[in-house]
């Protein structure tokens, strides 16, 4: 079920996309790659084992190097792609983000690589992962944040402005840090940490940036999409557009990643609990050496 039946991604088209990818995946997968090596980063800063795992994404298989940290003692790898969960490693099931069908604290730590930002009901898509975790269980997601790709989404826009006089959504409407902040905590997450990184890459021309999103398998998967072939003169317009706003020194256009690391536990007695209101024993004025002015309020 989605929450409030709001469905803006076709589920079926995010799985075609991904499928379709898997033969040139590995000329293509730069960004994938670049992402699986900062999660391994962050969790080797982890102090702790997980006895089992689920890696959540499997367009980059990440189960050599997550076994080689040495914390997990079973994964299983999981894809909404039948094509990605065949072709992956070690046990693997395919079965979709938004519909877990794990068993309530019967899992250590979940991962989630690029999987979470086209889906439809993505709060209710964290209430069950956190569910799906023991106590003291780990979450480590990244997901493609609000600044990716506003290149050449205002690109797109601008050159449809141009011809049709309107535009169709043709660039994933991404979630922000806040966004996500506030959806770890309304899913029950303790600690949760988020942050992000920009990641700037640069390219020939726009359409060799849509080659690599094509063969990533983030192709357009929007259900208000147009889905009529928008014509050669739309694609000039815009990569002109792309150039003349978006090129660096030497003529090549730049196309910028956002990419959000989520870090989240599910709660144990065993957890640090922030201070109660009031508690404090120094005053702030005291450390920063200053006056305390107090109000009527």
């Amino acid at each position: 079920m989605v929450a409030n039946d709001i469905i803006i991604f076709d589920r079926a088209w995010v799985r075609h996309n991904r499928s379709r990818s898997l033969p040139r995946m590995n000329d293509h997968a730069f960004l994938l790659e670049w992402t699986g090596a900062q999660m391994i980063d962050r969790l080797n800063d982890v102090k702790h084992d997980f006895p089992l795992a689920l890696q959540m994404g499997l367009r980059t298989d990440l189960s050599k190097k997550l076994m080689e940290t040495g914390k997990i003692g079973a994964l299983i790898g999981m894809d909404a792609a039948e094509t990605l969960a065949r072709n992956a490693g070690g046990p693997r099931i395919c079965a979709d983000e938004e519909f877990l069908p794990f068993a309530d604290q019967s899992l250590d730590l979940i991962l989630n690589t690029h999987g979470l930002h086209s889906t439809n009901d993505l709060p209710g898509a964290l209430v069950q992962i956190k569910r799906a975790l023991k106590p003291d269980g780990l979450f480590l997601a990244a997901l493609f944040g609000g600044e990716s790709l506003m290149e050449l989404r205002q690109s797109l826009m601008a050159a449809e402005i141009e011809i049709k006089g309107g535009a169709s959504p043709r660039v994933f409407p991404f979630a922000d840090k806040p966004q996500m902040g506030s959806l770890m905590q309304r899913a029950g997450f303790s600690l949760p940490v988020i942050d992000s990184e920009i990641v700037t890459v640069t390219y020939e021309n726009m359409f060799a940036l849509l080659k690599d999103l094509r063969f990533m398998g983030e192709g357009n998967a929007i259900i208000a999409r147009d889905k009529k072939y928008p014509g050669k003169n739309f694609f000039i317009k815009a990569a002109e557009f792309y150039q003349k706003n978006f090129s660096e020194e030497d003529g090549r256009i730049r196309a910028s990643f956002e990419i959000i690391f989520l870090i989240g536990w599910s709660p144990h007695a065993s957890q640090q609990k922030p201070l109660a209101p009031g508690s404090a024993k120094l005053r702030l004025a005291d450390a920063l050496d200053t006056i305390e002015i107090k109000t009527k309020m």
